[in-house]
């Protein structure tokens, strides 16, 4: 049997292209096509007639060659029209037709994205990382969208238990979003108590506006207790950028701790990490050399 759609689908497709589409997802465990239209939701189940995996790709490549002139599917047109996020708006609605999770993504990335884009993009792939992504402009932040992800993302922030990075790169899209109530960020700073990965952000995004205790208490805090390199490496970053600023053009006139904490930065860590995957306590004993000497300098601080 030749590799094609199936006489059912591609009739049923063609109906629906006719429409005036919004965004479409494929759900291959159901074996389901949903649009989202300006009339609603449409669903029509599909009918492989070849192996699955084959018959999604043909798929992909049906929508794409209707909708963006790219027979070749998503990556074609990525190569041609997406490079260095420079899609117009118009075409990234086009995006949200083909059924591919690596345009959708593409949608939430570009700096083109507008609310209402934000909002077809989210139905078509309501993740964590499109969050985070859609978050960060501003005409999303600012928009009706603006809540939705914000609510998306405080109710999925205590399932991310262990993962830190992903904490970090979450807590600090909704800092820069400036979506939270005072309340909100109350609670997500409370949950440093338990996970300082928490407090990372908040030294990036607002080291000024800190909660409950003073941008050299949170340092203390985190690298006394890091458990993954990539927290060591933020906070090590912040630590320089903060007091790279206190310092100011005087350093002559500066305590030589707060010289010595303006240098700071990941690549004190940088050689160690390059031999090392240790996280935890083993990875808080090979950086000992170079955290003894920056908390001892944040404890002179706190004199």
């Amino acid at each position: 049997m030749m590799d094609e759609l199936s006489s059912e689908d591609l009739f049923r497709l063609n109906v629906l292209l006719a429409e005036n589409l919004k965004a479409i997802r494929i759900d291959e465990t159901a074996q389901a096509l949903h649009a989202l239209t300006s009339q609603g939701e449409a669903s029509m189940p599909l009918h492989p007639n070849c192996r699955p995996d084959t018959y999604f790709r043909l798929l992909r490549e049906h929508l794409s060659g209707h909708v963006l002139g790219s027979p070749g599917g998503y990556p074609v047109y990525l190569s041609r029209w997406t490079r260095h996020g420079q899609l117009a708006s118009d075409d990234l609605g086009q995006l949200l037709l083909i059924g591919e999770p690596e345009a959708v993504t593409a949608v939430a990335y570009s700096p083109a994205l507008t609310d209402e884009l934000a909002g077809y993009a989210w139905w078509a792939m309501p993740t964590i990382e499109n969050a985070r992504l859609m978050l960060a402009r501003e005409a999303v932040a600012k928009g009706r969208m603006g809540a939705v992800l914000t609510d998306f993302l405080l109710e999925h922030l205590p399932f991310l238990q262990q993962d830190h990075l992903a904490i970090m790169d979450t807590v600090t899209a909704l800092l820069q979003a400036g979506t939270l109530s005072q309340a909100q960020r109350e609670a997500i700073w409370r949950r440093g108590k338990q996970q300082n990965s928490y407090y990372v952000a908040f030294l990036e995004r607002c080291p000024n506006e800190l909660l409950g205790m003073d941008f050299v208490e949170a340092c203390i805090d985190i690298l006394g207790r890091p458990e993954t390199q990539e927290v060591v490496s933020r906070t090590l970053d912040a630590i320089g950028r903060h007091f790279t600023a206190t310092v100011g053009a005087a350093p002559e006139e500066t305590p030589a701790s707060l010289n010595r904490l303006a240098r700071v930065s990941a690549a004190l860590t940088d050689p160690i990490f390059a031999r090392s995957s240790a996280i935890g306590s083993l990875m808080r004993r090979k950086i000992d050399p170079v955290t003894t000497s920056i908390l001892a300098d944040l404890e002179l601080l706190k004199k």
